[in-house]
């Protein structure tokens, strides 16, 4: 699952969403000082990753895109955002617009309580909106552009995320038979694992 996603899996705490954020660009490096919420909320997303890795939905996603592929994983957790974000009214009792405003702003007040690199990914994140960029397949495709511009030079010799663009929309829609069986069996193991009354965010 790309950040979106593990943004709304989280409990609806902003240290929690900040980890959950976090544990991606800082490989799940916590320091001292961190709050139990945000330490929470990186073993979550660690959580999140493994179980979605190793289920076999995702894995389906993954076969539609080709035998062979480095990146496909990458691609699927693109769409599964863009996908959340299609479907967004199914799953969240606020609009995606509300959701992401409360984030940003209560992130931007956080943001002094962090280290200086965790403090430069979340700038990034909310200066330039990256929740805000799954709203249609051009903007799936710009974000594999995105991704492109990040990887390594000696992996992109051997793969590009823009090289799945066609694919992921020629199988969009049983991409999202795949998302829409898959996500809630997500929520329901991230269910177990947090604390229950602060999710008035899910529907589900």
């Amino acid at each position: 699952m790309n950040w979106l996603s593990h943004i709304f899996l989280s409990e609806k705490n902003i240290d929690f969403q900040i980890g959950n954020y976090l544990a991606d660009p800082l490989k799940g490096r916590i320091w001292e000082g961190a709050s139990i919420s945000l330490q929470k909320g990186m073993r979550i997303h660690k959580l999140i990753d493994s179980y979605t890795d190793s289920h076999i939905l995702f894995k389906s996603s993954k076969e539609r895109l080709g035998k062979k592929g480095l990146l496909k994983a990458v691609v699927v957790d693109l769409t599964y955002d863009y996908l959340l974000t299609k479907n967004w009214q199914n799953f969240s009792n606020i609009s995606k617009e509300l959701f992401l405003n409360e984030f940003y702003k209560q992130a931007m007040s956080n943001l002094p309580t962090l280290p200086l690199n965790a403090q430069t990914y979340l700038k990034r994140l909310i200066e330039f909106d990256l929740l805000n960029k799954y709203n249609s397949l051009e903007d799936l495709y710009k974000a594999f552009e995105r991704v492109d511009k990040r990887i390594s030079k000696r992996l992109l010799l051997r793969d590009k995320t823009i090289n799945y663009f066609n694919i992921v929309s020629t199988n969009i829609e049983n991409l999202e038979k795949d998302f829409l069986e898959f996500f809630p069996q997500l929520c329901n193991t991230v269910r177990e694992n947090v604390d229950e009354s602060k999710l008035s965010h899910w529907k589900i």
